[in-house]
């Protein structure tokens, strides 16, 4: 992850270096050269792929010279994804952001046991099968919708034994499909409290700056621009639905027809399921980037 960009990219590199001296760790050799088992962990995925997306932001605007108060009308990010978004309008500095994401991340994984908790994906459900299917498996225990993504694709979340209730009846009750998720924890759920309190603390000793371009928030679906409001969001989120369909439909309805995603090709599709006539631009790779900058200018 980031290992051609870097080596592509000076600006890149630094920004992977940024990250390793605020974290104190070699967080780029491990997204570079593995293992995998330990990038996967969430203390270790979530400022891996924030430090991904923001090294792609800055290449492009850096190098590329573009500018993201007169290229974008807003940005938005799924769950984590959120910070890196705030880092790019200039909410956080990348350090916070680094630090922030490390900390949600254990703090999300410290949160329940492993082996309490689960996270399934229904296939071919909206969000209104994907809630009755997780009120009918919960049977008292903690089993709801974590991500609304697209129309057709709902990731529900909670203890184990209702996520594997969810699962056997997901199909009888009108889903094309129930997968279990290989997550270490279950986020977006009440069991993620005391991630939120630990977040909530955190949050508080930051400065949080004006996004330089409204943010759709994931617990809202509308656009957010005051310091305080955008603080208290990204405490509710670690518990609450992350509304991403509903982020990009409201955006489309407030006139948006093209949208960029940065460092990966995961939320480009979901857009195109939830924007079919968008123009949707995943950005990875150095030639991405430069292919969009030349587009804009």
């Amino acid at each position: 992850m980031g290992a051609a960009l870097a080596q592509a990219s000076r600006t890149a590199h630094d920004v992977f270096h940024e990250v390793d001296e605020a974290l104190g760790q070699n967080l780029f050799r491990l997204m570079r050269d593995g293992p995998d088992d330990e990038l996967k962990l969430t203390e270790n995925a979530q400022p891996a792929i924030m430090a991904n997306a923001i090294a792609v932001f800055r290449v492009l605007t850096r190098d590329g010279g573009v500018e993201l108060r007169k290229a974008a009308s807003f940005v938005a990010g799924h769950s984590l994804g959120e910070y890196s978004a705030l880092c790019a309008a200039g909410a956080f500095d990348l350090p916070t952001t680094a630090k922030l994401l490390k900390l949600r991340g254990q703090a999300m994984q410290a949160a329940v046991p492993v082996g309490v908790g689960a996270m399934a994906a229904l296939l071919g459900a909206d969000l209104a099968l994907a809630q009755k299917i997780a009120d009918a498996a919960a049977q008292g225990e903690v089993c709801t919708v974590a991500n609304d993504n697209d129309p057709s694709q709902v990731v529900i979340s909670g203890h184990k034994g209702a996520i594997d209730r969810a699962i056997a009846i997901a199909k009888d009750m009108g889903a094309k499909r129930a997968v279990l998720l290989p997550v270490s924890a279950p986020f977006h759920c009440p069991l993620m409290q005391p991630a939120a309190e630990a977040m909530r603390d955190a949050l508080s000793y930051v400065v949080v700056k004006p996004p330089a371009v409204p943010l759709y928030a994931n617990v809202t679906a509308l656009p957010a621009t005051d310091p305080d409001a955008v603080r208290n969001q990204l405490v509710e989120q670690v518990t609450d639905v992350v509304r991403w369909r509903e982020s990009i439909a409201n955006m489309g309805a407030a006139g948006v027809e093209d949208f960029v995603e940065l460092g990966g090709k995961v939320l480009g599709g979901m857009v195109k399921r939830i924007a079919p006539d968008a123009k949707v631009t995943s950005v990875v790779t150095i030639e991405d980037i430069e292919a969009l900058a030349k587009e804009i200018a």
